[in-house]
Parts: structure tokens; C-alpha cells; sequence
């Protein structure tokens, strides 16, 4: 007997989180995926096997989780730590603390170093090669304009999106101030901001149903290719009925990118031609986080009730796996006109 294909929201991960999902990553070296949940754990899974393999908790929220390598991570707790997850040996050490939760943790391959960014409203840096102890691991504190709501690294490239709208773009190699101070396009909250993989830009979403598309080139030139567009809304007895956009992860193949809503639908996106390429089954809850792995074959999608309409009964939080299709992912060629004959 042939075994049933997987449902078309994907195969479903054994042993999700017990509470929200706050993000969700692939690794650069392999399948791994790391999971933070406000149940204050992270988990550690191998993606392709359906299996757990490691579990650590903490002392509140985890809010964000990123890898180091195959070995080892690194985590954001609403209890102020910055963790070092050490997977092999189930160890975790604090490698620093903020004043306040910390909301986001990137770790940069071009600097070595891991960043965070926190609600008590600084970004800070570390050097994880450096002795245990905050002191001699904190490389430098970096006052921001509100609190840290989102932040995403590409190459050299920092990007930090706060409350207020505020952005800010930094060069990793000179922290002391940023390169670009910009307000978002967007008049609602940002709740996502990720760099384009070409490193050009970065595309910011809201709460308000929409997503900017970003430059950093500064000319007129560079400046006239951004734009936003409307996404995740429906018309409902003719009105508009709008959801946040939480997530956005881009293919690192392609170059085109996925965006997850509180409506529970993931669309695919090619930016470059402004068209919406797909738009998978819907999800049973908010889709709180993305992650392609390092080839573009698997999409990770955390389907988790965001709170977004407080709280109220919901389908319980779960990490689905699915494979991706070129179709749903490759830009469609621009068809020219046939000259006259």
C-alpha cells in the first residue's frame, strides 16, 4: 500500500510548542530548525525526520532564536537573558542581559558576532568566542529610537525596525551610528522587516494588511524602484476586512519571498515583477513565523494564534513542514509583446 501524500498544508511536526510559536529557523548547514515559544522553551528539530532533538527552557518568554552552526544557538528571553544553546551537550550558558525583554537575536557570520535587540530600546553586540560572563562578551550598547520590534542582517547589513516606525540601517563594521536613519513607508506598526538575500534592500510588512518594498540605494534612481502593495485582506459584505502581516521569508534561491498573515494564508511573491506567484492552503490559525531551508526545498510555517483579537478559544499551536515546488517559487519570465510582423 503507497503511503498518503502529505496534506496540502504539509507534514505536521510531532512535539510542537504548548503556547504561541514567536519564531521559527532553519539552519545554513542543514534541516534543523529552531523554534522559540512563549511556553519559554526552544526547541531543536530535524525537520526532514520529524524528530525532536532537544529541548531547552528558560525563565520566561523566548522571543526569538536564531543558530550559530549546527552545534549551537542562541536565544532572546523576555527574562532579559541572551542564551547560548550548546545542542550536543544540552547546555545553555547566559552570554548577556538587557533592562528589558529582548525581543530579536541575529547572529552575523560576516562579523562573528550575535546581536540583539530589546524593549528596553538598545541593540547590543556580543563576541560569543569570548570567556563566559557579560562583561568581557558585550562588545557595545547602541541606544535606539523605541523599542526593538524586528531586525534582520545581510552581510554587513543591519536593519531594525522599531516602534514608532521607525528604521534604522547600520554598517556591522561601524556600529557608532547608523547609515541611514528612515521612517517606514507604512503608516501602521511594523511587525516584520527582512533583507532582500541580494542585499540591495529589505521588505518591511505592518499590521495593516501591507508590505513595503525598500531601498537602500539613496539616488532618485535607487529611491524610485520602492513601492508597497496590499496583502492578506478580504471583502467581506463590502468592506475591507485587514489582517497583519507577521512574516516574511524570502526563497534563497530565487530571490522572491513568502509573506504569513493573521488571516492564515501564506503567499509567495516575485518583487520584482509585482505579481503574486501563490498562495497555499489555508492555515487553521494566524501565521506567526517563515523560514525556507538553505536549498529552498522546505518551507517551515508556524501556524500560532498571534492574540490579535485578545484572548478567545483557538486551534492549537503547530510547526508545519511542507516541500516547495518550483512553480511556487521561481519568478514567471516576462512575456514581451510580439513585434508586428
Amino acid at each position: 500500500m503507497t503511503a498518503a501524500p502529505p496534506p496540502s498544508t504539509g507534514r505536521e511536526l510531532l512535539s510542537p510548542p504548548t503556547d504561541g510559536i514567536s519564531n521559527l529557523r532553519f539552519s545554513n548547514h542543514s534541516d534543523h530548525l529552531l523554534v522559540s515559544s512563549w511556553d519559554k522553551s526552544v526547541r531543536l528539530y530535524d525537520a526532514s525526520a520529524n524528530a525532536l532533538r532537544g529541548e531547552f527552557m528558560h525563565g520566561g518568554a523566548v522571543l526569538d532564536c536564531c543558530f550559530h552552526d549546527d552545534t549551537s544557538g542562541f536565544s532572546a528571553s523576555a527574562d532579559h537573558t541572551v542564551r547560548r544553546l550548546v545542542f550536543n551537550h544540552n547546555r545553555e550558558d547566559v552570554l548577556g542581559r538587557h533592562d528589558g525583554p529582548v525581543r530579536c537575536v541575529e547572529y552575523s557570520y560576516a562579523t562573528g558576532q550575535v546581536i540583539t535587540g530589546s524593549w528596553d530600546k538598545t541593540l547590543k553586540c556580543w563576541d560569543p568566542r569570548s570567556s563566559s560572563g557579560q562583561d568581557r562578551s558585550l562588545v557595545g550598547t547602541y541606544t535606539q529610537p523605541e523599542r526593538v520590534y524586528s531586525m534582520s542582517v545581510v552581510g554587513n547589513r543591519l536593519v531594525v525596525a522599531t516602534a514608532g516606525r521607525n528604521v534604522n540601517v547600520y554598517d556591522l563594521r561601524n556600529m557608532s551610528q547608523p547609515e541611514q536613519r528612515r521612517e517606514s513607508s507604512l503608516k501602521y506598526q511594523t511587525r516584520c522587516v527582512r533583507s532582500y538575500p541580494n542585499g540591495t534592500g529589505y521588505a518591511l510588512s505592518s499590521v495593516e494588511g501591507r508590505v513595503a518594498m525598500e531601498f537602500f540605494d539613496l539616488s532618485e534612481a535607487g529611491q524610485s524602484k520602492k513601492y508597497a502593495f496590499k496583502c492578506h485582506r478580504k471583502s467581506e459584505a463590502g468592506r475591507d476586512i485587514v489582517y497583519p502581516v507577521n512574516a516574511i521569508a524570502f526563497h534563497p534561491i530565487y530571490g522572491t519571498f513568502a509573506t504569513g498573515g493573521c488571516d492564515g494564508y501564506v503567499n509567495m511573491w516575485d518583487g520584482n515583477n509585482k505579481k503574486r506567484l501563490y498562495q497555499y492552503t489555508k492555515y487553521p490559525t494566524s501565521i506567526a513565523a517563515l523560514s525556507f531551508s538553505r536549498d529552498g526545498r522546505l518551507l517551515a510555517v508556524a501556524s500560532s494564534y498571534t492574540y490579535e483579537e485578545g484572548d478567545k478559544p483557538h486551534e492549537p499551536d503547530a510547526i508545519y513542514v511542507r516541500s516547495v515546488n518550483e512553480v511556487e517559487v521561481k519568478p514567471k519570465p516576462k512575456m514581451l509583446p510580439n513585434p508586428a510582423s
